[in-house]
């Protein structure tokens, strides 16, 4: 294997704690030597996340996750959660394929600041200069050109989509390179230049073929050779491969229907929008793109792009005149809870996916779903749950305490009249959580060993509150008990 990363090792999914409340086989699991990842406070922490995680994905119908974090120069933890292919039972894992769809501008926008810097073309120039068949009426005359810096911050003014119907199922015809351009003709500036935020994938495309002008490369071959390979990037594919539908490549699901079920999606390739929303990739291969960033962020230098012109990109480029919308050069700029965040999600048919950076934490996470539903909340989690505790416990490393391991048999996935409770073990005691959630970490009872099979509700000031009785059948716990009510154990 490639090792792209310098000075400390390339180590994959070694956080090796199963919750015990896994609906499906999670997978990609490997031990860790001495990391922050075997902390007992990382350990629950992947153990919340696990059953948050599992509930959501039983309530939604999501066949498979999977999800990586990583710090620095280290993929510190990642997993596979459900399927891959739900018909026939194959396991998610870290390295399962996904369509990253939209996470495919990052690649294209990473190769038009290359050429830009090696003097190819500029960001203030027209896209018209370099693409002399580009021939989309301009109807605002007196607005400003389409240019390639307002086609990698989506303010050109350009339509959102070439004049194609590719979102349209069950085909999803999507338009070659010489059909996107031919379709050029029928289609018109949908705003001024410069005045509002329109994201367009028809504007990417356009980037994939400055690339190519610039380069005298096709798009694929100049993606491989100047980024992935370079990068180590070995499992990220321009376009969807053909070769591995039905194995390494996950099987796509709609959305959620009326009848609570999600349908297999077709497969697709996106053909002449493939730079816009063509890739698939894997969590631990954007794993790699979010360190390099970091390495190059802290070294400065020269490695596949200048630090200078990565700071660039990261930085905001366009604000929208409500505020509420900002854009670097192809990365989306955001704060959450006070921190810069900058990355880009994907949303295809049967695919959803979202790959984000806090550069100040030197934090990243990516997550990968095969049904169209919610990754940035799985993100949101992962990084309140595991990444909040891998910041504790590098600023604290000898501060955890051990989980006892006599109170393992308390945990598991409990019913009632009223829903469902996880229960796991927490610090010295035990944690109760409600599921589904939609704060996992907000929702947790934490719970006090009394005596016996009891223990009590700890109170915000540290009061023991009621009673949870735990009750056995045959020595084994079968229920609890609160308020004088039950819940039965059900895994």
């Amino acid at each position: 294997m490639t090792r792209p990363f310098r000075g400390r090792p390339w180590r994959r999914a070694v956080a090796c704690v199963v919750a015990v409340v896994l609906a499906a086989p999670a997978s990609g699991c490997a031990q860790g030597n001495g990391d922050p990842v075997n902390d007992p406070r990382f350990e629950q922490a992947v153990a919340l996340f696990e059953a948050w995680l599992d509930a959501k994905m039983a309530y939604e119908k999501i066949p498979g996750v999977s999800a990586a974090l990583v710090h620095d120069q280290d993929l510190v933890w990642a997993r596979g959660y459900g399927y891959a292919h739900r018909e026939t039972g194959v396991p998610a894992t870290p390295s399962t394929m996904y369509s990253v769809c939209s996470i495919s501008k990052l690649f294209t926008s990473i190769g038009v600041l290359q050429q830009r810097d090696e003097g190819k073309l500029d960001l203030d120039d027209p896209v018209s200069t370099h693409l002399p068949w580009y021939d989309l009426e301009q109807v605002y005359p007196d607005g400003p050109n389409v240019s390639v810096e307002g086609i990698l911050t989506h303010s050109s003014g350009l339509p959102r989509e070439s004049a194609h119907p590719y979102w349209t199922g069950p085909d999803h015809p999507f338009p070659t390179a010489d059909e996107i351009i031919e379709g050029l003709s029928e289609q018109e500036t949908l705003y001024p230049g410069r005045r509002y935020f329109q994201y367009s994938n028809l504007g990417m495309a356009l980037a994939g073929q400055l690339i190519e002008q610039a380069s005298g490369m096709a798009y694929d071959e100049y993606i491989r050779s100047r980024i992935l390979e370079p990068l180590g990037m070995s499992d990220t594919y321009p376009d969807i491969p053909v070769e591995h539908q039905g194995g390494r490549y996950a099987t796509g699901y709609s959305r959620l229907e009326r009848d609570g079920q999600r349908a297999e999606a077709p497969f697709f390739q996106a053909l002449g929008m493939a730079s816009a929303a063509g890739f698939a990739s894997t969590v631990e291969d954007l794993a790699r793109l979010a360190s390099w960033q970091f390495r190059l962020l802290e070294n400065g230098g020269m490695e596949i792009l200048d630090a200078n012109t990565l700071r660039e990109m990261h930085r905001v480029h366009w604000v929208d005149p409500d505020f509420d919308t900002m854009w670097g050069l192809g990365f989306a700029v955001s704060r959450r809870d006070g921190e810069r965040t900058v990355g880009h999600g994907g949303s295809c048919p049967g695919f959803r996916s979202t790959f984000q950076l806090l550069p100040a934490k030197k934090l990243a996470g990516a997550v990968m779903m095969n049904a169209l539903a919610n990754p940035t909340d799985v993100w949101t989690k992962m990084m309140a749950t595991l990444g909040a505790a891998f910041e504790e416990i590098q600023s604290d490393p000898g501060g955890g305490t051990a989980r006892p391991a006599s109170l393992a048999e308390y945990e598991g996935l409990y019913q009632s009249t009223w829903g469902e409770t996880v229960i796991l073990r927490w610090d010295d005691g035990l944690a109760a959580l409600g599921v589904p959630s939609n704060d996992p970490v907000e929702g947790m009872t934490k719970l006090r060993h009394e005596s016996g099979d009891t223990f009590r509700r700890m109170r915000d000031d540290g009061e023991p509150g009621e009673a949870y009785i735990f009750h056995r059948e045959d020595g084994t716990i079968a229920r609890y008990s609160v308020h004088g009510n039950f819940s039965n154990k059900v895994r």
